[in-house]
């Protein structure tokens, strides 16, 4: 069943994608799936690529932490290297 959603007015802090629009009832405006599952899987390999390889207790909680933390890593190296 479809809901006009009323009660969004301009002091809601409510996304500009659900704005205007006719919603299901409960449903929440969010459409980044498919960006969250490709860093999902990304992180995935990252961990498989740094914990292999990983003898020691501090190897692999540093290999954690890159394997979450490497999309920015990869930007600041990329900015970097660009100068900008």
């Amino acid at each position: 069943m479809l809901y006009y959603n009323r009660n969004m007015n301009k002091e809601d802090k409510t996304s500009e994608c659900c704005k205007e629009k006719i919603i299901f009832k409960n449903h929440r405006c969010h459409s980044h799936g498919e960006s969250n599952a490709i860093y999902g899987l990304g992180v995935v390999g990252a961990l498989f690529y740094f914990l292999q390889s990983a003898p020691t207790f501090g190897m692999v909680l540093l290999g954690i932490g890159k394997a979450f933390f490497w999309p920015a890593i990869l930007m600041f190296k990329l900015l970097t290297y660009l100068q900008m």
